[in-house]
């Protein structure tokens, strides 16, 4: 019983989130470098400020990063050393192309994975490449509007194809877009759209959302054609919606999130556009504009497996009810009083992740892949630099023995098991270096300071020897 032998361990990262560096080696300017730390922030990702460039009133976390532009030989020699079988990692679209919409790849860029992909093959460690972890070229946004634009479809297949050429011989396994629900909730940072002023925006998201899914569709026939051994999953942040009460109106409410949360990969993975969705887009005149073929092309080619994000589950009251509110990964729901919660106000539901796992199985019958798990806590090197983070080795631990639980007594069929993130990196949703997640230490710190040295907190052991045993020692 347990994990199967060839269980994927490793841990997860994001270009926009470690590799800083991004006026070096011809590389473009992508929408997450604009996306500035503080009070801003949340307005530009989610779409209602416009900012194009940089400016010299906000710091910009993405320009440097924990600069693994610089150091991923260290970084990926420590992740060897856990002993990872796989590294979820993402292609930094404006290395490749710059603008977007060049008609030759930029060599630089491409020569740089190709070093990444040598180095993790020295340590037998599996790539998993996620192709646009939240990332447009600014260039695609300023010229056609980014994911709003149909024209997208092409500029990302031209990507894709690429990649799946290139690298024919490193990496088999693809993830077309990060985290694609979050079109709805951070759709600047998810998408590299912004608002106009008095236009619908639920018509804007489920356009734009409409072309990422022919463009993933795409990308999944044509690494199949290019190498029949690729497999390609889709991508979403997951979460089990518990009703805050057995008021049916609150299960109503519960019902309706899983449904917008499991919208994109009913698509992705069975073909079609959920009733549910159909009569509830048409009901409010936002059902996206297709062409001729869409319906066919999304029928053929559905993912090979399906991976997720799991933080926290969500709880969820009627509109009106009057509920507090916890955070959580971008999402906000009800505070659920039988949980504890992190730092940053996110519950912590280990079962949630095998209440997840077995629903998100149930719906799919596909084989599945955690790619992202993990706590942001502020972590406090003691006099001898040393950080004992059992607080995290709890989480995990706890989080590790629901997703067993979930293989050996339910029969869910499990892939791998990446943690966010193996090394301390930018937070996606806040911006802040102070939320770290990684087994790896960095120096950095939030003014910018800092020497960038790495070094292991207690977690790290932790870890090596849970896939050192594929998860009999916890």
């Amino acid at each position: 019983m347990g994990f199967q032998k060839n269980f994927l361990w490793g841990g997860a990262t994001a270009a926009n989130q470690c590799e800083g560096g991004i006026f070096e080696g011809g590389r473009g300017l992508a929408n997450v470098d604009v996306c500035p730390a503080g009070a801003d922030r949340n307005a530009v990702i989610t779409g209602h400020r416009k900012m194009f460039e940089m400016d010299s009133e906000h710091v910009y976390p993405a320009a440097e990063a924990i600069d693994m532009y610089h150091h991923f030989r260290e970084d990926i020699r420590l992740f060897g050393e856990m002993g990872f079988k796989v590294y979820r990692m993402s292609i930094a679209w404006t290395r490749i192309f710059p603008n977007g919409d060049e008609s030759e790849p930029n060599e630089a860029g491409l020569a740089f994975y190709e070093e990444v992909f040598k180095e993790c093959r020295k340590y037998r460690i599996q790539p998993l490449v996620t192709i646009s972890h939240f990332d447009c070229p600014i260039y695609l946004i300023e010229k056609y509007g980014g994911w709003r634009s149909r024209k997208m479809i092409d500029f990302y297949l031209k990507l894709c194809r690429v990649l799946f050429t290139r690298y024919r011989d490193y990496v088999t396994h693809w993830l077309t877009f990060n985290e694609i629900n979050m079109i709805l909730h951070a759709p600047f940072m998810g998408a590299g759209f912004c608002f106009k002023e008095g236009e619908n925006e639920e018509q804007v998201k489920y356009q734009a959302a409409h072309h990422e899914l022919v463009a993933s569709a795409l990308a999944t026939r044509l690494a199949h054609e290019i190498n029949p051994d690729n497999k390609v999953g889709c991508m979403f942040a997951a979460g089990s919606a518990y009703p805050y009460t057995c008021r049916p109106e609150d299960v109503w409410e519960a019902l309706l999130t899983d449904q917008e949360n499991y919208f994109f990969v009913d698509i992705q993975s069975r073909g079609y556009y959920p009733a549910y969705a159909v009569k509830r887009l048409q009901k409010k005149g936002v059902f996206p504009v297709m062409e001729t073929g869409d319906k066919e092309i999304l029928r053929q080619n559905p993912v090979d497996f399906i991976s997720f994000s799991y933080y926290n589950s969500r709880c969820i009251a009627a509109p009106g009810s009057g509920q507090e509110e916890a955070e959580g990964n971008l999402f906000k729901s009800a505070k659920n009083p039988y949980l504890k919660f992190s730092e940053w106000g996110w519950p912590i539901d280990p079962l949630g992740l095998r209440i997840t796992l077995n629903e998100v199985y149930d719906r799919y019958q596909k084989p599945l892949f955690i790619v992202e798990n993990g706590l942001g806590a502020i972590d406090t090197p003691d006099e001898n630099g040393v950080i004992n983070d059992d607080y995290r080795i709890d989480y995990l631990r706890e989080h590790i023995r629901a997703m067993k639980a979930a293989v050996e007594e339910d029969g869910v069929e499990l892939m791998g098991y990446t943690s966010w993130a193996p090394i301390d990196l930018i937070s996606a949703g806040s911006g802040e270096m102070k939320k770290r997640y990684g087994f790896i230490y960095v120096d950095k710190q939030e003014d910018g300071s800092g020497t960038l040295a790495r070094s292991r907190k207690k977690s790290f052991t932790w870890y090596q020897r849970v896939i050192a045993t594929n998860g009999e020692e916890l």
